[in-house]
This record gives structure tokens, sequence and C-alpha cells, in this order.
């Protein structure tokens, strides 16, 4: 049932237009794919999520597991049914939480490092709250402190058991301070467990994609997108950390794209600003994901064509203006920057819906600007 097409090559860049075939329906790629940790996209229901213009969600695998259990949602009918979201699903595989509840906990760190602290990571070195091996992580849930394993078996029993029609290999994301020796010790182990998840992987109507990790090093970075490129994977995720600052993003993402296979589809995890959303595509994504609308949003900024807006601002109760002029969302329609400043300033959550509305299609409204682009070869 799964199957991915190319449409359309740029003559100018990496850029092209394909479509992604899922037993849930067709995503026109490049796609932006917005972020359903827990089976939901925070402060919007499946529906708002649709009429936002997404064709693809991916949720948690860790924190599915954690609330309310791979077993629940299986016997809802899977995650489509118990969100009732009734386009395609991705799921990712747990390995971004070896980074975000290891290493970047214990530094502060993000996947872009903001900035240089002299601190470094070197081989052998363990997290202070979790314990890699080569058999998978174990966790401390951050519910209750219990221990959670998750090695390749368990991540693909849980993701199998959620039902997404796309799911990931398990893998460890490395940190932006982690040194060449570190970086190379686990890339031995996320490829084991690469092969590892192709084996323990039993639903064949799930697209099962590797990951490509290495860090910020080219030799490595090169050396896992030919390594997981070679295997029999439906797509290719490329994950981890991107450099010391944005610049450096697609000159990484673009050692990765030069080794992987052209028919298979890429998913870049955890990147997606609007200012990365023309560099990715360009640099050769088919599906990003990020959580930047949301996470803003519920934080009272609103993205739009004139820039980033703090709704926060007392200055915009005097605006009648919509959030953006150019919007064609039900929210630039309907309601006026007064009024959800109004609501913000007075406490009410429907702020944050509004918010997130307008900037779910805002991101999704400019991908698909991008994919018009491409079309006529202006990209």
């Amino acid at each position: 049932m799964f199957s991915f097409r190319i449409t359309k090559k740029s003559k100018k860049s990496r850029a092209r237009l394909g479509i992604l075939r899922t037993a849930h329906g067709e995503i026109e790629t490049p796609a932006f794919v917005p972020v359903a940790t827990r089976a939901v996209v925070k402060t919007l229901t499946s529906k708002d999520a649709l009429v936002s213009g997404a064709q693809l969600l991916i949720a948690n695998t860790f924190h599915l597991h954690l609330r309310p259990g791979e077993k629940t949602v299986a016997r809802a009918g899977g995650l489509h049914k118990f969100m009732q979201w009734s386009r395609p699903l991705m799921t990712d595989s747990g390995g971004f939480q070896v980074f975000s509840l290891g290493f970047g906990q214990d530094f502060g760190t993000g996947k872009i490092l903001k900035e240089k602290s002299g601190k470094e990571i070197k081989k052998g070195a363990q997290p202070q709250k979790i314990r890699i091996t080569d058999a998978g992580v174990e966790f401390r849930s951050p519910i209750d402190g219990a221990k959670i394993f998750i090695g390749p078996r368990e991540s693909m029993r849980i993701q199998e058991q959620l039902g997404a029609d796309i799911i990931f290999a398990f893998d460890e994301c490395t940190s932006p301070i982690a040194d060449h020796a570190y970086t190379e010790r686990s890339l031995e182990r996320s490829h084991l467990w690469a092969k590892l998840c192709l084996k323990y992987k039993k639903k064949n109507q799930q697209a099962l994609y590797g990951i490509v990790q290495g860090g910020k090093f080219e030799d490595l970075r090169r050396a896992s997108a030919r390594f997981v490129g070679s295997l029999p994977f439906d797509g290719i995720g490329i994950g981890g950390e991107f450099g010391d600052d944005k610049s450096a993003m697609t000159r990484m993402v673009g050692w990765v794209i030069d080794e992987l296979p052209e028919d298979k589809p890429r998913h870049l995890l955890g990147i997606g600003y609007p200012e990365d959303i023309v560099p990715v595509i360009k640099a050769g994504a088919d599906t990003f994901d990020c959580i930047v609308p949301t996470h803003y949003a519920r934080r009272g900024f609103a993205y739009t064509s004139s820039g980033k807006l703090d709704m926060k601002k007392v200055a915009y109760l005097k605006d009648q203006k919509p959030l953006d002029k150019k919007c064609a969302c039900d929210v630039c329609k309907t309601y006026s920057r007064s009024y959800i400043t109004h609501l913000w300033r007075a406490g009410e959550m429907t702020a944050m819906s509004l918010l997130s509305m307008h900037n779910l299609f805002y991101f999704n409204a400019t991908v698909a600007r991008v994919r018009d682009d491409i079309r006529a070869g202006r990209i």
C-alpha cells in the first residue's frame, strides 16, 4: 500500500515534487508535518488540524507509551481511530528522547547549539538520568520515575500497536556538543539498531524509515547515509543535531542527500521555522516536522507574511486588522488582532487555539506555495 513517486525534479536545486501513498491517503510532497505529540496537535481538534491544510501528522512513541499506553490505543482500534484522524500518520521511534531526556537535559541544549559553552561529550560518557547500551536505553519516566526500557524490539512493538502508516527505526539523536569519537560510537550503535528494527518489524502495511545520524561530522553523516540507504527501508529520516548554527544546517543536509538513493522519500526530523522551509526543500527534503507553529502560538505569537507578531502586546488591542490580510484561514477571515489580544490578556485558552490554527495554516500554505514554485520552475 505504501509507495513514493517523484513527479517533478527542479533544475535549479535538489527540490522535487512527489506523491506519498499510504493506506490512509496520499500526501503531496514537499509537505510540512505538524506534531501531534500525545495524539493531539496541542489546543486543536483533529478536525482543526485537517482544516489547517495538514496532510500528515507525527505522534510521539515515547510519550504515548507513557500515557495512555500502546495497548489502550490498540484497543481503541489504533491511533487513527483513537484520535479521529482519517489522514496518514507517522510515529517517531523514541530516539529523540534519548537526547532530550539525556544529554539535552544535562546540558540545557537543543538540536542546534545557540551558543558555544566549551563543554564536550566524549566517548564513553553517559547521561545523568538515562543509560544507553547496545541493547537499548533505560529511561526514568518523567511522570513517576519508573524504569522504562526501549530498544529496537520495544520501539517496533510499541509503534506497531499504535498503528501509524509510517514508523521510524530506533536510534540515538546525538547532542551538538558530542565529540567525533562519541558520535562515531553512537552511530555504530544506531546502525546496529537499524538492522534490528528491520528484523523485528512485523506489520507489512506499515512503512519503516531508517534514520541517518552522524552529528555535525561530514565523514560520519555521509557514512551513515550510505549505510542506511543501502538497507531495505521504505524511506529515510534525517535526524540528529545540526551544528552550531543554522547556516550549517542545509550544508549538512546536502551531505546526506548526496549519498541517499533518489527513489526513497526523505523526512527531516524536528526542523521547520518559517525561514527554514525553502532552504530544506531546496536541499532535497520531501517532508519535515516541527513543533514551531503551535509552540509559539501557545506563547502568544502569530506567524504572518509581515513577520512574527507578539499578540500579548497591549498595542494590538486597538488594531482591528486580521492577523494577516494575505491569509485565507478562518481565523483571519473572522477575528481581529484586537479580539485575539483581548482573549490572550484575559487569560482565555481560545487565544492559543486561534493562534495555533492560524500558524498551522500559514505554514501549510507556505509549503503549498513552494510546491507551486517548484512546479513552475521558480525553485
